[in-house]
């Protein structure tokens, strides 16, 4: 994640949950793929506030939640009663992952400071049956060396015949209808504006944001870049990493893609 991201998800923690609140059917569709939780080692990736590890780690599952800002870490932690990040040992990793945690008696998730990037090295091979990464997480990286990298890393962390599952924007849709602004999310509270503004000749796009906080009468604006990734890209990223069975849909409800659809939803094996 870069700075200016890093400064994006900083700017708006405070209402992440508000924007962004737990979607029932996330777990859902995890349990129609994994069959049982209970026992089940699973990665989130780009974990925010924990909304959805806490409803994985309630059906029994062992939950690690990774996100690079520790604004929203520390609201997930502040849920298990840990109130921030220990001090770092030796280095500042830890002895099991190789990066930061926090430690608390389960059902709790855990919860790491954790670059995508990085998986491979920051964790065992072989030690997950699932990897999620919902969010359009994985468009933060600009370029598909990055992508590929960090799809290298998931499949390193898989047990053979595990699941990776994503979730990242339509950008097929975006990018053929020219889509210039996503549906406004409203609450008592807030209003959130999303924006795009296209680059000539380049993958990427300028996502411009507006958070306007109505009790204040002020506005939080923000600016980011994204990698507009294509669902054919996207497989031939997951087929070089080693994935089969790759299937997409265009919801959670597992509806068959294709048209004008924002959500495109990925399920791959090892």
């Amino acid at each position: 994640m870069s700075n200016k991201q890093n400064e994006f998800y900083t700017s708006i923690s405070k209402y992440y949950s508000e924007i962004f609140p737990y979607q029932p059917m996330q777990l859902q569709f995890v349990k129609s793929r994994a069959g049982e939780l209970a026992g089940k080692q699973i990665l989130d990736i780009g974990s925010a506030t924990g909304e959805l590890a806490f409803q994985l780690a309630n059906e029994g599952a062992k939950v690690t939640g990774i996100d690079l800002n520790e604004d929203l870490l520390n609201q997930a932690l502040s849920k298990t009663g840990y109130s921030g990040f220990p001090a770092q040992r030796s280095g500042g990793r830890s002895a099991d992952s190789g990066i930061r945690e926090s430690e608390f008696a389960t059902p709790n998730p855990k919860f790491q400071t954790g670059n995508m990037l990085e998986i491979a090295t920051d964790f065992k091979p072989t030690l997950f049956d699932l990897v999620l990464c919902f969010g359009n997480t994985l468009v933060h990286l600009h370029t598909p060396e990055l992508m590929q990298q960090m799809l290298n890393g998931v499949f390193s962390v898989l047990k053979p015949g595990g699941q990776f599952l994503l979730q990242i924007l339509n950008y097929n849709y975006i990018l053929n209808e020219q889509v210039s602004e996503l549906p406004i999310i409203e609450t008592e509270n807030i209003r959130f504006i999303r924006k795009y503004r296209f680059k000539e000749n380049s993958p990427l796009i300028c996502f411009q944001t507006e958070l306007f906080l109505k009790k204040e009468s002020n506005s939080i604006v923000n600016e980011t870049m994204l990698f507009a990734l294509k669902s054919a890209e996207l497989t031939e990223l997951l087929k070089n990493s080693g994935f089969f069975e790759i299937e997409m849909f265009s919801n959670f409800k597992q509806e068959t893609p294709g048209g004008k659809h924002l959500p495109v939803v990925v399920i791959c094996r090892k």
